[in-house]
């Protein structure tokens, strides 16, 4: 179990094999989740949705409403 120490500032180093775990590097942000038993899971917040920009492209043709709405719900 990996273990760290709070600063008197508030601080808290993790531990590098946690780091390492969760894929985390220098400026990559964490967040607590709280749970229902009084205790925190911690989760590893590395991309924003603005990062997501381009990833999927533009279709050639745009498609229109109607045709979507045809084509029924993804599954």
């Amino acid at each position: 179990m990996a273990m760290a120490t709070l600063t008197s500032k508030g601080r808290v180093t993790l531990p590098a094999e946690l780091r390492a775990s969760l894929g985390l590097r220098a400026g990559d942000r964490v967040q607590f989740v709280s749970l229902e038993n009084g205790s925190f899971e911690i989760m590893a917040v590395t991309c924003s949705a603005r990062t997501l920009k381009g990833l999927i492209r533009k279709p050639a043709k745009p498609v229109h409403i109607k045709d979507m709405a045809q084509a029924g719900p993804a599954r």
